[in-house]
């Protein structure tokens, strides 16, 4: 597998990697320890991951995508634990308009260490050094004010309110915040 051991980027507590089958199991897992947190903004992924034959096939799924530049997901990694510590995905691709979107969660656990604002800064700058694009966007609820810090941290800057742009389940449409970062 191209993907493997090919970390992004390796500090004290954590490193970067690209999605590889390995981590089927370990997303299972930090799916379901952190599915409160995920069910508004991350559904998909937490519907995708709920069980471990799931996760097989989402990963297996994800990994074609990143070998084929369509999506490029990023899991976050425990050097301690040796566990899934939260994703980094750079979707919404548009190679045309060399630009993307990051979305990004942390477990619960890991919340508050600067993991998650050191993750997207090193993907961002991978994404417009390495992956050749020209322009990043975060999109945020108002009301998740530690991704606002995230992206901010990152270098991104608000742009607009993106009306009715995300609808989690059981919920009206909710308008999002817009971020953009330029190469």
């Amino acid at each position: 597998m191209e993907n493997e051991n090919r970390a992004i980027a390796r500090f004290e507590s954590f490193s970067i990697e690209p999605i590889h089958e390995k981590y089927a199991w370990h997303i299972c897992d930090f799916v379901t320890i952190n599915s409160a947190r995920l069910q508004r903004y991350f559904p998909i992924t937490l519907a995708a991951n709920l069980t471990p034959s799931l996760s097989q096939i989402f990963v297996e799924q994800k990994v074609r995508e990143y070998q084929k530049n369509e999506e490029f997901l990023f899991v976050l990694k425990d050097n301690e634990e040796r566990t899934v510590c939260g994703l980094v995905y750079i979707k919404e691709l548009d190679w045309g308009k060399k630009q993307a979107e990051l979305a990004y969660c942390i477990g619960y656990q890991f919340q508050g260490k600067g993991i998650t604002s050191l993750a997207v800064d090193t993907l961002s700058k991978y994404a417009l050094k390495d992956l050749g694009l020209k322009t990043l966007q975060i999109i945020v609820h108002k009301t998740n004010i530690g991704s606002i810090r995230v992206a901010e941290k990152s270098g991104y800057k608000w742009q607009k309110v993106l009306l009715k742009e995300h609808t989690p389940p059981s919920e009206s449409a909710l308008d999002m915040e817009l971020y953009e970062l330029y190469a």
